[in-house]
């Protein structure tokens, strides 16, 4: 698809950020955080508006206090969705948690936040910057909050570089992924089901475009897919840009129904750069929106990030909060 060699010669530069940024060796393209090019898309020069971003909150402020909740993402260049997704889930974690934590802000990728700051000149932390500005306000409690949709290698990583900060605070916890338990499977599917409620008239397949990855957690993605036939949601559709179900799978999948249209939506945190093109973008020939057109069907894209949902917003609250129990 579009910039995949572009993709291909940032690769390795975008790994090599991330670990000179985190103090990590590897890093997993993880399917709601690692978006490759979502991160290539942060070198182009832009021909669209993403929004303005002097109205998102990029959470870098001083005078923490002693008890921190930072909250990491992969990060966006998509202003508008940077500030309804990542930034509704800090917020929804700063009202659920109260004053006495201060909510701060770290994203992974270097190159975003390059993108950003050359851009829009707002500056943004990665995740060690984050961390040496909590060390640097005396933060005694800390408390990690990913906005990772699993439990892969890169939110090992994430650990890993906070072992290098143990004897920096009193106490330490990193809250779970987004989907962990089989509850947090049931009702992020609930809430997905729930905004797509309205396009459910028997003629439709709702399809949810993942990221995908060559790691075991991949699994979340069939997982999902099962947690939706329980609830009897035959017509919902799970695929991933980068691994399985792919896209030649869920067209031969929604091939065997009786649809007239199809709904697109980014089962990702965020709706960045995969969400906009690789699954929306009408004059790409190998986009979901294009191939699903070119099967006949009526399609139509819905570019919201999971992180713009309230009930998922709930659920990074609740893991949040579970992590500053797990410290009493």
């Amino acid at each position: 698809m579009k910039r995949k060699l572009l993709v291909l010669l940032l690769g390795l530069s975008m790994i090599m950020m991330f670990a000179f940024a985190t103090g990590c060796s590897k890093q997993e393209s993880e399917p709601e955080e690692a978006e490759t090019e979502e991160a290539a898309e942060a070198e182009d020069d832009e021909n669209y508006d993403t929004g303005d971003a002097s109205l998102d909150n990029p959470r870098n402020q001083d005078e923490i206090g002693e008890n921190e909740l930072l909250v990491v993402s992969f990060g966006t260049s998509f202003n508008d969705s940077r500030r309804l997704t990542i930034g509704a889930v800090e917020q929804a974690i700063e009202d659920a948690v109260g004053d006495d934590w201060s909510v701060r802000r770290g994203f992974t990728a270097q190159i975003i936040i390059d993108h950003i700051m050359k851009r829009d000149n707002v500056k943004i932390d990665n995740v060690k910057e984050a961390l040496d500005r909590a060390v640097d306000n005396g933060v005694k409690t800390l408390v990690v909050q990913p906005t990772h949709l699993m439990n892969g290698i890169e939110y090992d990583e994430l650990k890993e570089s906070l072992a290098g900060y143990a004897d920096s605070f009193e106490k330490v916890a990193v809250g779970d992924p987004l989907l962990t338990s089989d509850e947090d499977f049931s009702r992020v599917a609930d809430a997905m089901i729930d905004v797509t409620k309205d396009y459910d008239d028997g003629e439709t397949a709702i399809v949810f475009m993942g990221h995908g990855t060559e790691a075991e957690s991949n699994a979340i993605y069939e997982k999902m897919q099962g947690v939706m036939k329980d609830k009897g949601m035959d017509n919902y559709y799970i695929g991933t840009v980068e691994a399985s179900p792919s896209l030649e799978d869920v067209l031969a999948e929604v091939g065997k129904g009786e649809y007239k249209r199809v709904i697109l939506r980014p089962m990702m945190v965020v709706a960045g750069d995969h969400a906009n093109n690789d699954m929306a973008d009408p004059e790409d020939p190998e986009s979901w929106y294009s191939q699903f057109k070119a099967a006949g069907y009526d399609v139509e894209c819905v570019l919201e990030g999971l992180g713009q949902v309230p009930a998922v917003q709930k659920i990074y609250a609740e893991h949040a909060q579970a992590a500053i129990d797990s410290l009493k």
